[in-house]
């Protein structure tokens, strides 16, 4: 039975042909397209499929976006007579859009979804696809563990991430996004408010570590924790730094806490030693009242004797007394030299272990991975050097180094093998820094270098001998060359400078050297005249 002609105009019968193909998930070759073709087309008559096909490509390619640029290529193909390559070009557009796309209106999550004539549902691309799942992830796992203290936005953000999945009508998605826009909003305003609290809790808590430390004693082994903590609090946080600090400060507490106990026995023992030595001077006291006692008696005695042998017997218990009494004083002496010397030894423990105390505050100025100077260290550095240059009229250069593309060496080997990097950089470095230079690690993997006494010319000369000697001492990894570079900005200082802005100005030629394709070395501009004092 024969089919009665269709109504449509070629092009319209070729658009039906190529979602019936869809629909059918059958390859759009030429054979195939044929005969969808001759289904829609029915028995009237028309254009042989290479036209039509032809006549598709023209009209595709004056539509915008991907589908222009798809005609472009089939006019192309139909132009060389290439129909091999007309046909690649179609099966890779089938693939790409209608590959696992549902045959019907229903929608199920994770699929592709075609508009329907009505505009019921929403078309999703690939990246539209990747796109909203990432959102939707985002909406539904990320943004409510940050919002852990505003439990209704976390609310908010789970429920919209979940119907952002399903929305595929129009109406959905405008829903979704006024509900996105309003929970930004909110999320903004909570934000400048744990801001707000988080900077009024540093604040009191600077106090009352400010507090703490003035009612100490100066030198006390405590101040130097809180000069620590101080120093972190008042420099930018990471979580890197704050682990850093913490396990120093766990171990120097540790130790500290051994040390004190020591301390405490030895104060104990140099009491006690100190109670004998006055108990043996209060017995010697006491010894010698008796003897004068007992010589007055005597005395009496002789002015009473009326003979030689009475005065005999007086003087045998005389001579007898003054023995004992001579060999008490000797105990006594000896006890109390025993006594002084204990008192001596402790002290020497004590001053010793006090010493020690001293050096476990010193520890915390140093970076416990690299054994460089930390920020603590490099602030007192820095002053030091900045004061001395001012006393000795000499020029003060700092460089600021950062080590090139350090994420890409934790991601790739592990942080492990990144932390060796970082302790085989502050190595060379060392090496071929001279005496008077200083090193501190800045944060991460950035590095300050104090060189005092130092022009700029001779900084540049400096820091590029570093980074030629970093490129001969090879760094090996699992028997692979792995080569470290490092960009640097170098500043001079200027009086009058402060010390925050001599970094920024160093920090401002790092970033110059790493846009300029790191592995270089770049000087930094003068201070403006409004940052240098009078």
């Amino acid at each position: 039975m024969s089919k009665k002609p269709s109504t449509l105009t070629p092009v319209e019968i070729a658009r039906e042909a190529f979602q019936r193909l869809g629909a059918r998930r059958i390859a759009p070759t030429p054979d195939a397209y044929r005969i969808a073709y001759e289904e829609i087309q029915g028995d009237g008559p028309g254009a042989s499929a290479e036209s039509v096909l032809a006549a598709f490509a023209t009209k595709l390619s004056r539509q915008p976006g991907e589908n222009g640029l798809l005609g472009t290529r089939l006019v192309r193909a139909r132009e060389n007579n290439d129909w091999a390559e007309f046909e690649r070009q179609l099966i890779e557009f089938a693939e790409e859009n209608w590959q696992n796309r549902p045959l019907g209106p229903q929608v199920q999550h994770g699929e592709l979804v075609p508009i329907d004539l009505e505009r019921e549902f929403i078309r999703d691309s690939k990246k539209e696809k990747m796109l909203r799942e990432m959102l939707a992830r985002v909406l539904v796992f990320n943004l409510p563990s940050l919002l852990s203290t505003a439990p209704e936005l976390a609310n908010e953000s789970r429920n919209s991430g979940q119907e952002l999945k399903t929305a595929f009508s129009e109406q959905a998605m405008n829903e979704i996004i006024a509900r996105l826009k309003q929970l930004s909003f909110q999320i903004e305003l909570k934000t400048d408010d744990m801001a707000q609290q988080q900077d009024l809790l540093m604040r009191l808590f600077q106090l009352l570590l400010e507090n703490i430390n003035g009612l100490l004693e100066q030198g006390s082994w405590l101040s130097s924790q809180i000069e620590t903590v101080q120093s972190l609090i008042a420099g930018p946080l990471s979580t890197t730094s704050l682990a850093d600090a913490t396990k120093n400060l766990k171990e120097v507490i540790y130790k500290q806490g051994l040390l004190k106990n020591t301390l405490s026995e030895e104060k104990v023992v140099v009491k006690n030693m100190m109670l004998t030595f006055v108990d043996r001077l209060s017995a010697m006291v006491s010894t010698t009242d008796n003897y004068q006692r007992t010589i007055r008696g005597f005395s009496q005695q002789i002015s009473q004797a009326g003979n030689i042998a009475d005065l005999n017997s007086v003087l045998s218990e005389i001579m007898t007394e003054t023995q004992k009494a001579q060999e008490e004083a000797t105990r006594s002496r000896d006890a109390m030299e025993d006594a002084r010397q204990e008192v001596e030894k402790a002290e020497e423990r004590i001053q010793t272990l006090e010493q020690q105390l001293l050096q476990m505050g010193e520890l915390v100025r140093e970076d416990q991975l690299t054994g460089s100077l930390n920020r603590r260290g490099m602030d007192e550095s820095l002053d030091r050097e900045i004061t001395n240059a001012l006393r000795r009229d000499t020029p003060l250069c700092v460089a600021l180094l950062d080590l090139d593309d350090f994420k890409r060496i934790n991601d790739t080997h592990g942080h492990a093998t990144g932390d060796e990097v970082l302790v085989h950089m502050v190595q060379v470095i060392r090496e071929t820094l001279r005496k008077l230079d200083v090193i501190a690690r800045f944060g991460g993997e950035e590095f300050l270098v104090l060189m005092p006494e130092t022009a700029p010319q001779d900084a540049v000369q400096i820091i590029t001998r570093v980074q030629r000697e970093l490129t001969k001492r090879i760094f090996m990894h699992e028997s692979q060359r792995l080569l470290i570079t490092f960009s640097a900005g170098v500043a001079v200082y200027h009086p009058g400078e402060s010390q925050a802005d001599l970094l920024k100005r160093a920090d401002v030629a790092l970033y110059k050297a790493k846009n300029a394709g790191k592995n270089r070395i770049v000087f930094a501009d003068p201070p403006a005249p409004e940052q240098v004092g009078n």
